[in-house]
């Protein structure tokens, strides 16, 4: 179907009432054209955040497939794509659709620069869920990979370099744990999390000076910090003993 003049002026005022947030005129505007079939990328990405936006996510993949068998290497359309199968429940959709774009961006030189904020955050937090996931289940290496890849989007998310870093202190590697937890500290220094943990590894490590400096700071942080009450407790219990006192 080709573009005539109304048509161009449907998708241009679709365009600008979509940069503006109207997205009801928007889609007033683009529905059409999307029902015509005008090969036009862009057309059925917006039709699908609109779509998504609603809660209708199973209308919003197909808007977005429809975006990217016209145009297979549209980046915004594969995130957006990818976060809706994750919402529907469609993981390894997810993670296909999510694979072939970082191949496709490789390829054609794209960096993580041109991805909408809000889509990094939230494949960044689908990442941590799968590293999460991984975790638990006892596979150490493969979620610190999960957590690696979502701080590649989102470095400054400092609770899932945490994550990382415990990860990576119960895969045995406590040299690149110790590296994350401090850079955890230093972009976060009001964030308990990290030092609390990071007192566990010196702890387990037999650096119990260095444990203790920890999370007295939390205590100076938090006093009514009980995980930091305990944990001292447990250093005062341990030089008590090596005393030879009972208390």
């Amino acid at each position: 179907m080709t573009m005539d003049d109304r048509r161009l002026k449907l998708l241009e005022r679709g365009r600008e009432q979509y940069r503006a947030g109207e997205y009801d005129k928007a889609e007033r505007a683009l529905a059409p054209l999307a029902r015509d079939l005008i090969k036009f990328a862009d057309v059925y990405s917006m039709l699908g955040v609109i779509e998504y936006r609603r809660g209708r996510y199973a209308q919003a993949a197909s808007m977005l497939e429809e975006a990217l068998r016209i145009n297979p290497g549209y980046t915004e359309a594969a995130m957006n794509l990818a976060v809706t199968y994750h919402d529907l429940g469609r993981y390894e959709d997810a993670k296909k659709v999510y694979k072939r774009m970082l191949e496709n961006r490789k390829n054609t030189g794209t960096g993580t620069d041109t991805v909408d904020p809000f889509v990094k955050s939230r494949i960044a937090n689908m990442h941590a869920e799968v590293g999460l996931a991984y975790e638990q289940a006892g596979q150490f290496d493969d979620a610190a990979n999960e957590y690696r890849r979502a701080l590649v989007l989102c470095p400054q998310f400092v609770d899932i370099r945490t994550k990382l870093a415990v990860a990576l202190r119960s895969a045995g590697n406590l040299t690149a744990a110790e590296k994350e937890f401090l850079r955890a500290k230093k972009e976060n220094p009001n964030l308990v999390p990290p030092r609390l943990q990071l007192g566990m590894m010196y702890y387990s490590a037999g650096r119990r000076t260095e444990a203790g400096r920890e999370w007295r700071e939390v205590l100076a942080m938090e006093p009514q910090n009980q995980f930091a009450k305990l944990y001292l407790r447990l250093l005062q219990v341990h030089d008590s003993k090596k005393k030879g006192s009972l208390f």
